[in-house]
């Protein structure tokens, strides 16, 4: 796969838009719980700041906007009477917070996982041989903890997220600092996502360049329901 990235300097995180070839994996969950994701090409965002633009970093409106985002998300969930579920590993919670920090939210957000190692995640029903066979950073993994989460609480839609968004996980080969993958799942299959982060300034500002990501395609696809 090839993957394009333009930079433009000196703006903020959240005017820093760029493009970049992505996959998309279109899927349903068999017997097995594996994905069975193909290959497609997709535009997606892709955040990137230089070192110029961190030094003048205003995180109180980044913030602000991707609290925005996930404003509108809960209230089209109440608006439409969906719920939602997640299972997060490298934004730790931060997606599910964000989906319950409108009032309301209670109506459509039953329960969300937090699974920060390879166990919790087995443990919370994704399947180990998925693991195995594609690793734990993989699009077949996050689609299978959206599946999981969506399983686990009866809901219209389950998100999963993981990647590396410091450091290389030690104790896993297949990790890659900026790599970050995750599934969107509802009643039709799942879709599942690849992006790249450029470094970002401090792991929180990475946390919510990944969480307007996965927020921004949340979105599409609880409007087109």
């Amino acid at each position: 796969m090839n993957r394009v990235v333009l930079k433009k300097t000196a703006a903020f995180l959240s005017a820093l838009l760029t493009t970049c070839s992505a996959v998309a994996c279109g899927s349903t969950a068999g017997s097995t719980g594996k994905s069975d994701c193909t290959e497609t090409t997709m535009t997606v965002e892709t955040i990137v700041v230089e070192e110029k633009a961190a030094a003048g970093l205003d995180m109180n409106s980044v913030y602000d906007e991707v609290h925005g985002l996930y404003r509108q998300i809960t209230e089209t969930l109440i608006e439409k009477q969906m719920t939602v579920t997640t299972m997060e590993s490298c934004t730790a919670g931060l997606i599910a917070s964000l989906i319950t920090d409108t009032d309301g939210s209670s109506a459509v957000m039953r329960g969300a996982f937090v699974t920060y190692s390879n166990e919790t995640k087995i443990k919370q029903g994704v399947p180990e041989e998925v693991i195995e066979e594609f690793g734990v950073y993989s699009e077949e993994t996050a689609c299978a903890m959206a599946e999981a989460c969506r399983e686990a609480y009866d809901t219209n839609l389950g998100v999963g997220i993981t990647g590396t968004l410091g450091r290389v996980d030690p104790g896993n080969p297949d990790s890659v600092s900026g790599e970050v993958y995750f599934a969107i799942a509802d009643d039709s299959g799942v879709n599942g996502y690849k992006v790249v982060l450029e470094p970002q300034p401090d792991r929180f500002s990475t946390k919510l360049a990944a969480a307007k990501l996965v927020g921004q395609k949340l979105y599409e696809a609880i409007k087109n329901k």
